[in-house]
């Protein structure tokens, strides 16, 4: 079999598959490779507003009216109720001790909810991947590109103008011929082991561990109080000293769940054994797809592109799932190299193109493991950790209102990292958060994170009276459109688009 595209994508995930489908509709010939089959497991199920915006700015600059309902969870389940899903309306957080219940005060000192939406009809989602990525590789393939799947390419060279892939599938010799490949394949993926690309270890996050699957019968977590959603439908996490355990529910019966750990475990049941009430919260729960173990779990590269390839973020560098950052930073990856292959022309105008989009790349992913690795090292300190937790949520709450405001020249960078004051103090933060300090140095700390925020705190974070449950008001957003160069009846009109208000 020989092939000649314009674009070979290697992996169909998501990723892929959206990169396929925004390039067939500007008539580009793409192949689409996949190792394995669809439907099959695969983690990295949960969305965020930005991560939502993104779906909605790609179906409309690439005219793909069809990927656009699964933008809200609303408009997925009345257009797309066959595509498995969950509804997610926030981060939820409980911190456990070890080897005691669960237990909290009043002013819920072991607990943090942060709603990422008003009400269900605009809620962010999870995927059900079996589903989601199946569905978008029908619609890559209904669109024109040439899907081949059980393929294995086990050569690649690449010239000044192209690129050619040599494999097999199903025992058939196979020969495609790209202008450029994108690797869509995921962490340790197709390029990053035909290029023995480098990969180091981490600069700031500790090694860690993965053992996740689906599973049937999770209990519903509800301790007293319901907060501003129920905590079940949102990002479950289960904080301990060590790692943390997520519960994402879809609606067809499964949850997934894991954990991430600075320890090994020798198995589920072991680690359950020290966290008595969540070892009641799956007690009847059964594994529905064998475990799946990742050591270490997290993986990065240094190098991102060269002529006439490139890869995509999740390709890159996989951090940690704990704030649900691995869809946004692919979407952004996605957006910024279509621009590239739109609007370059082969040659030095692409390669300075690409290197851009290689430092904006790394810089992302190094804010987000430093951050990630900071609330690592404050498992121990809840208050710290939580407090930590409102740099990202004030990130992305105010990076989120000013694209849709259209002023994205407000917040440069994932988390804005590339802002150039609030990019440092985050670092800054973080650095200072990975040292554990105590006394006054801790307090010290507390101030200078609300210092940082307070210019781009849209949604009340710095509102103690709130007691870690943060709800998403309209009077937040409206009273602080000065911080986003807005009026407030231009935040308003925002609102009202956005569907804010539930229509009854």
């Amino acid at each position: 079999m020989r092939i000649d595209a314009d674009v070979a994508i290697v992996g169909s995930g998501f990723a892929g598959s959206l990169t396929a489908l925004a390039l067939r509709s500007r008539r580009r010939r793409v192949v689409l490779i996949e190792r394995g089959r669809h439907p099959r497991f695969a983690i990295g199920e949960s969305s965020t507003p930005l991560a939502n915006l993104l779906i909605e700015e790609l179906a409309d600059r690439y005219e793909l009216p069809q990927i656009r309902p699964f933008s809200k969870w609303g408009t997925w389940q009345r257009t797309r109720p066959d595509v498995a899903g969950g509804l997610k309306r926030g981060f939820t957080f409980y911190f456990h001790r070890l080897d005691e219940r669960f237990a909290d005060t009043a002013a819920h000192a072991r607990q943090l909810m942060v709603a990422a939406s008003p009400h269900d009809e605009i809620g962010d989602t999870h995927w059900y991947r079996p589903d989601f990525d199946l569905n978008l590789v029908r619609e890559a393939q209904a669109a024109g590109a040439i899907y081949l799947d059980r393929t294995v390419i086990d050569r690649v060279a690449f010239s000044e103008k192209s690129a050619r892939l040599e494999g097999s599938r199903e025992g058939d010799a196979v020969r495609i011929d790209a202008s450029f490949v994108v690797d869509a394949s995921g962490p340790r993926g197709f390029l990053a082991r035909a290029l023995q690309l480098d990969a180091p270890p981490l600069r700031w996050l500790p090694p860690t561990h993965g053992l996740y699957t689906h599973f049937e019968n999770v209990a519903r977590w509800d301790p007293a109080g319901v907060g501003p959603y129920p905590p079940d439908n949102a990002a479950l996490h289960h904080v301990f000293p060590g790692g943390w355990i997520w519960v994402l529910r879809f609606n067809n019966g499964v949850t997934s769940a894991g954990a991430a750990l600075l320890m090994r475990t020798s198995s589920w049941d072991d680690l359950l054994a020290s966290l008595p009430s969540v070892r009641d919260q799956f007690a009847n729960a059964r594994p529905v797809h064998p475990w799946v173990r990742s050591a270490p779990l997290a993986f990065r590269t240094t190098k991102v592109c060269g002529t006439n390839w490139a890869l995509l973020p999740s390709a890159s560098g996989v951090i940690d799932p704990l704030l649900s950052t691995g869809f946004p930073l692919t979407l952004l990856g996605i957006h910024r190299l279509l621009d590239v292959l739109e609007t370059t022309s082969p040659g030095a105008e692409r390669d300075a193109a690409l290197r851009e989009y290689e430092h904006v790349t790394l810089a992302e992913l190094d804010a987000t493991e430093l951050l990630v690795a900071a609330l690592y090292a404050c498992m121990n300190d809840v208050p710290l950790f939580k407090r930590l937790t409102l740099l990202y949520f004030a990130a992305a709450s105010f990076s989120e209102a000013a694209r849709r405001l259209d002023r994205t020249a407000l917040a440069p960078g994932f988390l804005l990292s590339a802002h150039p004051v609030f990019g440092p103090e985050l670092r800054a933060c973080c650095e200072l958060a990975r040292t554990s300090p105590g006394g006054p140095r801790r307090d010290a700390l507390f101030e200078r994170i609300d210092r940082a925020i307070e210019p781009f705190d849209i949604a009340g974070l710095l509102d103690r009276s709130r007691a870690d449950w943060y709800p998403v008001l309209a009077a937040d957003l409206v009273s602080n459109a000065a911080k986003l160069h807005a009026r407030p009846d231009e935040v308003e009109r925002l609102l009202q688009r956005s569907g804010f208000t539930e229509v009854s």
